[in-house]
């Protein structure tokens, strides 16, 4: 069943072809074209089968040329009016024509196939009057005879109105998507480039660190051989830090914005975070904070990612969780990762910060979270609270995956 409604979906003209043979079977069979045994069967059937082929050629062709059916249409209509030809079931092509073009067809022919609808009726009461009726009677079928072709007209014409707006829906939904990948994309090469400069920053403060104590231990190499072994320590270790932060590093485009000038400093780590909570508690928004396992130290690009992630995570908080939201952060040490779990009571992000990767119309923080623990090869699940809120869970390697 499924394939032949497809079929008849591909090919509408062989379902309109159907039907102009049906209409032409019942129209011989109500007697509307004549035998030729009859009174004046041949001069009468040379006027009314030529007109009845060419209604039921309307009905055949409406979807494929509607303007001119709708022109041959209204000139057999004119012709049956001329030649007294009496109303037949061929005229049926006139109404499903009306219709069809004020769907389908130019602004014109809607126009025109109105206005020869509504005119039908008069004029074929006009051409063939009953004399047993009287005027009521007359304005009555006229009443009656025209208000299918209106209606054939309006549905058609809804029809048409209904077409347009989804097209423009569609049109306007393929624009936002398109608009919406391009801001995501902007986004991401946005925040890959502060990535990039942050972690720079961190290469470039454990480069400096180096310097000092190689400069440092060539200072006391002769006179402190155990002082210049320890600054050789402290600047292999430095040294392999850094390496790894340049293996993070390769892939991440850079803008130029960032001036090579100034001294470099070591960027957040999560140290600080007490500070942060601190500030958070110091405009309005409770924040219990924990910390479980025992603190070690961490590579810098984990502790910046990790310090990044609580301070987007806050901030969503007090841009969506609502006056008397709260929020609570736990930072938790594993033996070969960090977690991390900031959650809040409020009404919660829009649902498209976590159904559409992070964009919310106003910034992109879960897309810099996904990039900033993409770096450091790490895992982000972010969402809803079932009880209210959002929650924000993280777990950063300590060492960077392959």
């Amino acid at each position: 069943m499924q394939r032949l409604y497809d079929f008849l979906r591909r090919h509408p003209t062989w379902v309109d072809g159907f039907w102009a043979v049906v209409l032409l079977g019942i129209s011989v069979a109500s007697g509307t074209t004549p035998q030729e045994n009859s009174g004046s069967g041949t001069g009468q059937l040379a006027v009314t089968l030529p007109i009845t082929l060419l209604l039921c050629l309307v009905i055949a062709l409406r979807r494929r040329l509607p303007e001119q059916m709708l022109i041959l249409a209204v000139s057999m209509g004119a012709a049956q009016l001329v030649l007294d030809m009496p109303l037949a079931p061929a005229d049926f092509a006139l109404l499903v024509i009306t219709y069809t073009v004020a769907s389908n067809g130019t602004r014109w022919a809607s126009r025109l196939a109105l206005t020869a609808g509504l005119l039908a009726a008069p004029l074929a009461q006009l051409r063939w009057p009953e004399a047993q009726q009287g005027a009521f009677e007359h304005v009555a079928i006229v009443i009656f005879q025209t208000v299918p072709f209106a209606l054939a007209w309006v549905l058609g014409d809804s029809l048409r109105t209904r077409r347009a707006y989804f097209a423009q829906l569609e049109e306007r939904a393929a624009r936002l998507e398109k608009e919406r990948e391009a801001q995501a994309k902007v986004a991401v090469a946005a925040e890959r480039a502060r990535i990039a400069r942050e972690l720079h920053d961190v290469v470039a403060h454990n480069v400096s660190v180096m310097v000092v104590q190689a400069d440092g231990a060539a200072y006391v190499l002769d006179s402190a051989p155990d002082q210049a072994k320890k600054a050789l320590e402290i600047i292999s270790g430095t040294g392999r830090q850094a390496l790894a932060e340049m293996r993070r590093l390769l892939g991440v485009l850079r803008t130029g914005e960032h001036q090579e000038s100034g001294e470099y400093v070591p960027q957040p780590d999560v140290e600080q975070l007490d500070e942060l909570i601190e500030q958070c508690r110091g405009s309005g928004l409770p924040v219990d904070f924990k910390i479980e396992g025992t603190p070690r130290p961490l590579p810098s690009g984990v502790e910046l990612t990790a310090y990044r992630i609580v301070q987007e995570a806050l901030t969503n908080t007090r841009k969506h969780g609502g006056p008397n939201a709260g929020a609570s952060v736990r930072l938790v040490y594993f033996d070969d990762g960090l977690g991390l779990l900031v959650e809040d009571d409020g009404k919660g992000a829009p649902h498209e910060l976590y159904e559409e990767g992070g964009v919310d119309g106003q910034g992109h923080g879960l897309i810099g979270m996904r990039e900033r623990i993409g770096m450091v090869g790490g895992t982000l699940d972010a969402g809803p609270r079932p009880g209210g809120g959002f929650r924000i869970s993280a777990l950063l390697p300590l060492k960077p995956a392959h």
